[in-house]
């Protein structure tokens, strides 16, 4: 049995038959209930198309890709269910890519994986549960994240985008980045040797001939 709100229009009648995570009503879905019946890329879909069409009514045209970015930050976070045999525990909230990252590390121990549940959060506590402390302090409560980052004694690693912004150094994006990237590694690589200082080398190490071997007898 559904509990369905005073005033609001069935749009299902006795005998019909629906289909899994299908609003029954109108109006807006929840969008945690999207989640957790019809998965993760079916509220990905609900967000963007949800977005669009407010912008849609006042005739602007948005690419998808532009909100698509915002939507993935707000479903980068998993709850862990079952730590299994890593270092989490039940409760914690992480980034996917260390929930992924530590499940292959089992894996490879032939240890029991995590098991956890994809979550959403909304825009400003998805940008202040950032891994960045920098990037989370620009963004809301300066004071409080910066407090808890020197108490703790975090380190911020650089990874993202916004903190280079903040510190001034070079944002790690883009064809710029990699040639930078390139110029550096080469510049700290040693010198070549030349073709006479190659041969040298090569005959210190070469095998002794058998006339050479004779001699030595």
């Amino acid at each position: 049995e559904y509990l369905i709100p005073h005033g609001k229009h069935l749009n299902v009648y006795k005998g019909d038959y629906v289909q899994s995570g299908a609003p029954l009503t109108d109006g807006p879905v929840v969008p945690q209930d999207i989640l957790r019946v019809c998965g993760e890329r079916a509220l990905q879909e609900y967000l963007v198309n949800e977005i669009q069409e407010v912008y849609r009514s006042q005739g602007v045209k948005i690419n998808d890709k532009h909100i698509e970015v915002i939507v993935r930050q707000m479903l980068r976070k998993v709850r862990i269910d079952e730590p299994g045999d890593t270092e989490f525990l039940i409760g914690m909230q992480i980034d996917k890519w260390r929930f992924i990252q530590e499940n292959q590390k089992t894996k490879e121990k032939d240890g029991k994986p995590a098991q956890g549940t994809p979550i959403l959060l909304g825009i400003t506590k998805a940008s202040l549960s950032t891994e960045s402390f920098i990037a989370a302090a620009s963004f809301q409560e300066t004071t409080r994240v910066l407090t808890e980052a020197a108490a703790s004694g975090k380190r911020d690693g650089l990874v993202g985008l916004k903190e280079n912004v903040i510190m001034g150094h070079l944002i790690p994006a883009g064809t710029g980045f990699l040639a930078n990237r390139g110029g550096q590694m080469m510049k700290n690589a040693p010198e070549p040797l030349s073709f006479e200082e190659e041969v040298t080398e090569e005959g210190n190490g070469a095998p002794e001939t058998s006339e050479e071997a004779a001699e030595e007898e």
